[in-house]
């Protein structure tokens, strides 16, 4: 496996680090970027000259993550190349489809599932219902192949979103890239370090992620009586206070972030599901607690690499959530900076800021939508297991 970082701004390529053969067959090419380049500067294109062979990715963001540096207008691009493992990629549109949950079962029926070793997602960030997206994946792969990715972004406006499979990016794409074979090693983490304040509170109305009554009152004014003086500057002011949901009859959870609400309607709307009967509590943020959850994931996705000993993995997807960009601020660097750390200067990284993050929080564990976190997939390509001494 070859691994080549590219970072684009200001109309050209202006960093650049790893080779692969661009003309190679067996290409991964993913491109994070600003949405408003990816529509203007025709980044598509530009990857497709460089990589004409390549399954090309793109996949708007709330910022982007190109090795151990944040930025914003940029596209932060990264070729892999495998050496023992096929790939397929498949797109579906959101439109098409009744719902989220059809989605994801069309999309997972639509790999070939012999040899399947793992799945990358790219989902648009806007139109989908993450938690159904999941939960249509799951309920159809039935040899729990492990699957990562996140929902694209659009920096802290919540217009729309855009996604691409080897085609200019549109609204309501859903990219599902299969990968083939025994040589790939995937390891993955994901943790949030948010901290948890006020008394736990019933969801007494529903309807998948839409959230109407906590408790019996008004779920919208409830939050706005929380947020205080946050309140005037909804929906984008939610990122700063998720909410934290437990199922009921379990200590199962899942960190939630509003993308919209209405005042008419007295509702928020999520990115994944909140369950009727579940219990929340609300969340704010801890700077220190927020980067000791990024160095933790990094640990934790490290552990699961029977490589590890003979060196890090050779690429580390980062899919971090908008709202540890802005309570962060300037000091964004930090955890990007300390999963560096911990992988070393042989690992590459890249990725991007989204408006969810879909990982298992254990090994072998079912893939679930996340918000909130810090998600780390990474990439190596090794000895088969039966060739290893």
């Amino acid at each position: 496996m070859k691994v080549a970082q590219q970072l684009y701004k200001d109309g050209r390529f202006i960093e650049s680090s790893g080779v692969v053969s661009n003309n190679s067959t067996s290409l991964l090419v993913l491109a994070f970027g600003d949405k408003n380049l990816l529509l203007t500067d025709g980044i598509h294109n530009k990857l497709l000259t460089v990589y004409p062979n390549a399954n090309i990715v793109t996949c708007s963001t709330s910022g982007e993550i190109y090795d151990s540096a944040v930025s914003d207008g940029t596209v932060s691009v990264v070729a892999l190349e495998f050496e023992k493992t096929a790939i397929k990629a498949v797109n579906v549109n959101v439109n098409d489809f009744p719902n989220s949950y059809d989605v994801g079962k069309k999309l997972f029926n639509n790999l070939n599932t012999a040899g399947l070793a793992y799945v990358l997602l790219i989902s648009d960030g806007g139109l989908v219902n993450g938690s159904q997206l999941v939960k249509g994946i799951e309920d159809v792969n039935i040899n729990k192949i492990p699957v990562t990715g996140g929902l694209a972004g659009d920096a802290d406006k919540f217009n729309y979103t855009l996604v691409g499979l080897n085609q200019a990016p549109a609204v309501g794409n859903v990219v599902a890239v299969g990968f083939y074979g025994d040589a790939l090693e995937i390891g993955h983490g994901s943790l949030g370090g948010w901290e948890i304040f006020g008394p736990e509170k019933i969801v007494t109305r529903s309807r998948e992620n839409h959230l109407y009554e906590i408790d019996g009152k008004s779920a919208l004014g409830l939050y706005k009586q929380y947020l205080g003086r946050y309140a005037d500057d909804l929906p984008g002011s939610a990122l700063l206070f998720p909410l934290y949901v437990r199922s009921a009859g379990t200590d199962n959870s899942v960190v939630r972030t509003i993308l919209s609400i209405d005042n008419a309607e007295q509702s928020m709307t999520f990115a994944g599901d909140i369950p009727e009967g579940s219990y929340i509590r609300f969340m704010k943020a801890n700077f220190d607690k927020l980067i000791d959850a990024a160095t933790t994931a990094a640990v934790n996705t490290a552990g699961q690499l029977r490589s590890i000993k003979h060196g890090n993995p050779q690429f580390a997807l980062l899919i971090s959530c908008v709202g540890r960009k802005l309570i962060l601020g300037k000091r964004i660097d930090e955890e990007v900076e300390a999963i560096k750390e911990i992988f070393g200067p042989e690992t590459l990284l890249g990725g991007f800021y989204s408006y969810g993050e879909i990982s298992p929080l254990q090994q072998n564990g079912q893939c679930q939508l996340h918000n909130q976190t810090m998600t780390i997939t990474t990439f190596n390509e090794d000895i088969p297991p039966h060739e290893l001494s």
